[in-house]
């Protein structure tokens, strides 16, 4: 494979995605130098035609690009701060998990020590790296994405959200919460369900329906809470909070746990309390914006 445009590429971390993402660059025909701890998970890709460097500070003397990808940016940073490494001139690019302060932190760190530094967050499991069907996030120095935008393009469907290095972190989070909230209702129904003798699968396409009737309400909401007037153009607050009031008593009459309706009538019975309750649905952004004090 004639590899004199692709641009050579780091990947530190050789877990189930590091390798996913070293075998996407291979595959697009990257000169792909990897690094683990454990040297054995790196047989597969070596023998794919990847380069193992025997320590980090070789992997990335290897190339301008490093991908890392390991268990928490604790590791990252025994990992890059050993004294043998020298990330200077090296272009990072962040894709471990962890919070929006490590992201700011780590950035900084960078800096300091003469790298260049791209936060991020793989919205995919490891089979999905290489199609599109992998949104991967990035966020810092716009420039430093673009100079290296086709090359990360080998791993999926790239998302600049913006310089600032939370960012991605932060979309990270959020998309958790989107997936949990959705799959908690779900389960909520269908434990309501089983209980007429209806299987989850039966129930499935219905719920699937309305998350999809549902998610075309958020530009709209998005735009009163952009704005901060939340008129009731569909149905006012107080009688949101009476619809869960009969989701709790239903749940509990057919046997069925009704701890997340009633945390959520909770909240909206403090936003009906301060007297919003003729308002919209989105005025509750209110409660979700401060922390409980419980």
């Amino acid at each position: 494979m004639n590899n004199k445009h692709h641009e050579p590429v780091t990947v530190v971390g050789l877990g189930r995605m590091g390798q996913a993402l070293a075998g996407a660059f291979l595959k697009a025909g990257h000169p792909t130098t990897v690094w683990n701890r454990t040297a054995s998970k790196a047989d597969q890709l070596v023998a794919e035609g990847a380069l193992l460097a025997p320590t980090v500070g070789d992997a990335l003397k290897a190339g301008s690009l490093a991908i890392i990808c390991v268990t928490d940016y604790e590791a990252m940073h025994e990992l890059l701060g050993a004294s043998d490494v020298d990330p200077a001139g090296t272009m990072l690019v962040n894709l471990t998990s962890g919070d929006s302060a490590q992201a700011r932190e780590t950035a900084h760190w960078a800096e300091q020590r003469g790298a260049r530094y791209l936060d991020g967050a793989i919205m995919a499991v490891p089979p999905a790296i290489g199609t599109s069907e992998a949104v991967i996030l990035h966020s810092g120095s716009r420039s430093d994405f673009e100079t290296h935008r086709s090359t990360l393009d080998a791993l999926g469907t790239l998302t600049y959200l913006g310089a600032d290095h939370v960012l991605a972190s932060l979309y990270d989070v959020a998309g958790l919460a989107m997936m949990w909230s959705i799959l908690n209702a779900w389960l909520q129904g269908t434990a309501m369900l089983r209980t007429a003798g209806v299987d989850a699968a039966t129930y499935a396409p219905f719920a699937q329906q309305i998350a999809a009737g549902v998610a075309t309400w958020l530009p709209g909401y998005a735009e009163q809470i952009d704005n901060g007037s939340f008129p009731a153009e569909v149905s006012a607050l107080e009688t949101d909070a009476r619809a869960m009031a009969h989701l709790i008593e239903e749940s509990e009459a057919v046997g069925v746990n009704a701890e997340l309706p009633r945390l959520l009538k909770a909240m909206a019975d403090r936003s009906i309390a301060a007297g919003h309750g003729g308002e919209q649905y989105p005025v509750l952004i209110e409660e979700f914006s401060k922390p409980r004090n419980d």
